[in-house]
């Protein structure tokens, strides 16, 4: 993956999340960089909502808390897993 990857996706650089609202099911994508690895991710529920990074409701606190223990493992990974982009997106 090259500097067209990110021009013809849009994006400013690597590390960069940016939303896509007329992708038919993904909400996000990014092109993630590590060492020498490249990794284009897409993620994210098309036309959802996170609880954010303050939750008022208990709903929502339930939601996010769920949300970070379901999917702990995956987050963990790093940079080149769609958890930690959601995670840090949608939730944080």
């Amino acid at each position: 993956m090259s500097q067209a990857t990110l021009k013809r996706l849009g994006l400013s650089g690597y590390n960069k999340v940016k939303k896509t609202p007329n992708h038919p099911t993904k909400s996000h994508v990014v092109v993630a960089k590590e060492g020498n690895k490249v990794k284009t991710i897409r993620f994210g529920q098309q036309g959802v909502t996170g609880a954010g990074a303050n939750p008022k409701s208990a709903k929502d606190k339930a939601r996010k808390k769920s949300f970070k223990a379901r999917h702990a493992k995956n987050i963990a990974k790093g940079k080149m897993s769609a958890a930690y982009w959601a995670n840090r997106t949608k939730w944080s």
